[in-house]
């Protein structure tokens, strides 16, 4: 089954500090891509397209994982089995995850009128229910049942069931997701159980070993390599304006059913959790960063939710032929004398971006002190902000200078 993630145009469902859609010619500020999150069978579980028309270890409040049952590492070098060893140490960590919600059908208002029911009764329909399910994979990152995964493997779900690689069955407890970033951690009674090893994902490098381990299209345990393919892919680039997440590239094959299990190095370490690939290419899929997993799950275990600083704008960065092209369009709305910049498009009522000042046409020249000139510059510094905090901006307003200080307030949970 499928889904539609909201599309970018849309303020109420998008990143709100992300590139603006146009829905005219110079509005498109990308190639049109699909993006398929990887669960399997169940709408809630992903499978489903966004259109880009758009060990944690046991204490929560320290993500070093317990390396007490983990796997050592294991080094490539000229060995032709690493592989081999890569899976036979992380294997046992990896998990499957089905889960299944119950969805009610909706019947038009007109169906629940008093006066039809009176005349019509037992002829009219009812309101019938359905189980949806689906699959996806995971890993264990503490000895006591604590489990990274996709929030769109778990998402409305009314039973999660985790099924470890030996056969053992356990019913998982949500602790928490956060759709913005497509994490979640789920948590099982259990104890001494095997566990990853996490790499750094910060200093990855295109060309570098990938090892994606989950269960594509319900295959348990399914192994496939491939490199790191690119870092640092934006949400916007890859067809996902409603996330906040730097993606990592790999042409590792992954498909349906193994988003939220691990990708690894050649040291048999996580670097990344898989998540999407682009509908109809092949040897382009996306995982997201193992440190960002590992900060969203330290919050979700500590508090089961998570707060993202955001500014209320939507927003792009300036190049002459924009400018000239936005300067054309009377249907704009716009007057643009900059040729750099990131030009603030929309500013939503009431958001913090509102309480400072902010106007649409305004053209951001500096944040921090520093220039910037593209969206996901600014986006990534209000990521790193602190909410309540004060962010400095220098920008440009009908040919003049102007500075102002926006105080990021928490991204609400209406607009995610």
């Amino acid at each position: 089954m499928q889904n539609q993630i909201p599309d970018g145009n849309n303020p109420l469902n998008s990143n709100l500090d992300t590139k603006y859609r146009k829905q005219a010619s110079w509005k498109k500020a990308a190639a049109s891509l699909s993006l398929v999150l990887l669960g399997s069978g169940m709408t809630l579980t992903g499978g489903y397209l966004a259109n880009h028309k758009s060990q944690v270890s046991e204490s929560a409040s320290n993500l070093a994982l317990s390396r007490v049952n983990a796997a050592p590492p294991i080094v490539a070098g000229t060995d032709p089995n690493f592989v081999t060893q890569v899976v036979q140490k992380v294997g046992p960590a990896v998990v499957r995850i089905n889960s299944s919600r119950t969805v009610k059908s909706q019947l038009p208002d007109e169906f629940n009128d008093p006066l039809l029911r009176r005349f019509f009764g037992s002829q009219l329909p009812e309101a019938q229910e359905r189980v949806e399910r689906g699959t996806g994979s995971g890993f264990i990152i503490s000895g006591d049942g604590q489990i990274l995964t996709n929030a769109h493997v778990v998402d409305g779900a009314d039973t999660v069931t985790v099924i470890l690689k030996d056969g053992r069955s356990y019913q998982g407890k949500v602790l928490g997701k956060d759709d913005l970033t497509d994490v979640a951690v789920v948590k099982i009674q259990a104890s001494n159980l095997p566990t990853v090893s996490v790499g750094n994902s910060d200093q990855l490098q295109p060309g570098e070993w990938a090892i994606a381990i989950g269960n594509p299209l319900g295959l348990d345990n399914t192994v496939t390599t491939g490199i790191i393919s690119a870092t640092g892919r934006s949400s916007n680039q890859i067809g996902a304006s409603d996330k906040r997440v730097d993606f990592i590239q790999t042409d590792a094959a992954i498909n349906p059913g193994n988003s939220g299990g691990p990708l690894l190095n050649a040291r048999g370490e996580v670097i990344a959790m898989n998540t999407a690939i682009i509908q109809g290419a092949q040897g382009i899929g996306f995982a997201i960063p193992i440190a960002t997993a590992q900060r969203i799950a330290n919050q979700l275990i500590s508090t089961g939710k998570v707060e993202h600083p955001y500014l209320g704008i939507q927003m792009i960065g300036l190049t002459p032929q924009l400018k000239q092209n936005i300067n054309s369009d009377p249907n704009s709305g716009l007057s643009i004398d900059e040729d750099k910049g990131v030009l603030v498009v929309k500013v939503l009522p009431n958001s913090p971006a509102a309480k400072a000042g902010l106007r649409a046409g305004d053209v951001i020249q500096k944040l921090e002190g520093n220039a910037v000139t593209d969206a996901e510059s600014v986006q990534k510094a209000v990521d790193q902000s602190r909410i309540g905090g004060d962010l400095r901006l220098e920008l440009r307003r009908n040919g003049q200078t102007l500075n102002l200080s926006v105080r990021p307030g928490a991204f609400p949970s209406q607009v995610q």
